[in-house]
């Protein structure tokens, strides 16, 4: 069974040839797209929007980057006397 159907396949490769040409935009800053993956990314939106058959965006995690946010107290040193 197919992940991703037509329609988004046309979107992707739509969204590719814009890279080349570098007429893709970013969607918040406005500028121009370099990143293969992003541009992918792009593709694959548009074609969510225009409801074809794309799987729905991974869950980010939360929890696991709290943890990693955390900073641990610094170990104090054994004085000598």
């Amino acid at each position: 069974m197919a992940k991703y159907g037509k329609k988004a396949g046309k979107k992707v490769a739509r969204a590719m040839h814009k890279r080349k040409k570098g007429t893709l935009k970013s969607g918040g800053s406005g500028k121009t797209v370099k990143s293969r993956k992003q541009a992918i990314a792009i593709g694959l939106s548009e074609a969510r929007e225009a409801g074809a058959k794309v799987p729905k965006k991974r869950a980010k995690k939360k929890a696991a980057k709290k943890k990693r946010a955390t900073k641990r107290p610094a170990k104090k040193k054994a004085t000598r006397k």
